[in-house]
């Protein structure tokens, strides 16, 4: 599995979008600095996710999601790659019995999985929008982690890197 913390909020950045001839697209813009995190671990070979929406990205919440993972993929041993976040390498923090982490080189985001799970929420789900409350932006990361939990194939397509194929 592939793991990463993911931070949206109520920020907004313009990009280009498609508009019909001589129609000038609306695309609200805001700075307000509130947000909330996905974790979310993906399995690339089986295409499955699993994500806990948290305030905070620190080793608290961490623990609470490992926990999670442990449990919900409880049948099988878990090797982990994570970034190297101080909260994945705390003392403070509690690894289940069944998962054990390693870590990806240090400045090599694109050689996560789940990045590219970031991506298409924030290009399908808050591109060009302007949330009004945190509900809204919880909301829209909801939806867009839903949609991916539902397909499975689409999930492989994105993250299934091939140096990922590693034979036991």
């Amino acid at each position: 599995m592939a793991q990463d913390e993911g931070r949206f909020g109520r920020i907004s950045g313009t990009k280009k979008c498609w508009a019909p001839c001589k129609m000038r697209p609306l695309a609200p813009q805001q700075i307000v600095r509130q947000y909330t995190y996905a974790y979310t671990a993906v399995c690339p070979r089986m295409g499955k996710i699993t994500s806990l929406i948290l305030p905070y990205g620190n080793t608290q919440m961490m623990n609470m999601f490992l926990d999670h993972v442990s449990k919900e993929f409880i049948e099988y041993n878990i090797i982990m790659l994570t970034d190297k976040a101080g909260w994945h390498r705390s003392n403070d923090l509690k690894i289940p019995e069944n998962i054990r982490l390693i870590n990806q080189p240090s400045y090599s985001p694109e050689l996560n999985p789940v990045e590219h799970i970031w991506d298409e929420i924030r290009e399908k789900h808050f591109h060009n929008k302007a949330f009004k409350t945190m509900k809204d932006v919880e909301k829209a990361l909801r939806v867009g982690l839903n949609n991916l939990w539902k397909n499975q194939d689409y999930v492989k397509s994105l993250t299934n890197f091939p140096y990922l194929d590693i034979t036991l």
